[in-house]
């Protein structure tokens, strides 16, 4: 279930507790719906305006992180690539079949994190073939000075940064979302969407405001599920510096 399908299903919950509690509040006793009680559910509804409020900041903060986590992390290994090509290009021609490995596992890469069909799923599991090709290439050098022992040395080591950077990407795919708790807060918001209807009135103007609402609520969690999904639907990270990285190879 995508994050405008959960998105819609919230809409729904939310928006509809008002209405329900529009027709329910024909069958309540009058003294249900006093002044006296009016305040008492409102100071209630205030705690639970409070708690809601928290969650919803507390889940967009997480979704946040995650994001930015994983942004910083394709920043950083597009970095390391550019760098590592360089290194490689001192080294000497001798390096031009594990520039070319290179270059052939980054362009892979990219076509399986950042799909031309936004609807398919990234494939962030790293491609082991194309990691024990250019791994291999490197070990495979002979190098003939100080200057070439140091570089093989530094080059063997970006393998293993790029490699773990890679994993790490992987391993976070999972999602930093509860759902318990994301359904927890939805019913929050339930809970004080129907405070707002038992004792508003049943006009066009407070239904389009509880409609808004609702609809900015439900925006607020695709917002948030979106964010969980990195290199997924509208708000995937930019593959750009990928590229820029793969433009710089074999120069």
């Amino acid at each position: 279930m995508n994050a405008l399908v959960i998105a819609a299903v919230v809409f729904v919950c939310v928006f509809c507790a008002p209405l329900l509690a529009f027709m329910l509040r024909g069958a309540l006793p009058e003294h249900h719906l006093s002044a006296d009680t009016k305040d008492t559910v409102r100071i209630t509804m205030a705690l639970v305006a409070t708690m809601a409020a928290l969650m919803l900041g507390l889940l967009v903060a997480s979704a946040k992180g995650s994001y930015d986590t994983q942004k910083s992390e394709v920043i950083e290994m597009s970095a390391k690539v550019a760098f590592f090509d360089r290194i490689l290009a001192l080294y000497g021609p001798e390096t031009a079949p594990a520039r070319e490995a290179l270059q052939g596992a980054i362009t892979l890469m990219v076509a399986r994190v950042w799909p031309e069909n936004v609807t398919q799923t990234a494939g962030l599991k790293p491609n082991a073939s194309s990691a024990d090709t250019l791994y291999h290439a490197i070990q495979n050098l002979v190098p003939q000075t100080d200057e070439q022992r140091a570089l093989k040395t530094q080059a063997i080591a970006s393998v293993y940064e790029l490699g773990q950077i890679r994993w790490l990407l992987f391993a976070q795919t999972g999602s930093s979302i509860s759902a318990v708790l994301l359904i927890i807060v939805v019913c929050w918001l339930a809970i004080l969407f129907f405070s707002f209807g038992m004792f508003s009135p049943a006009n066009g103007t407070v239904i389009v405001a509880l409609m808004l609402a609702a609809f900015s609520v439900a925006g607020a969690i695709f917002l948030i599920l979106e964010l969980d999904n990195p290199f997924g639907g509208l708000l995937r990270v930019s593959s750009q510096p990928m590229l820029n990285a793969l433009s710089q190879l074999m120069q």
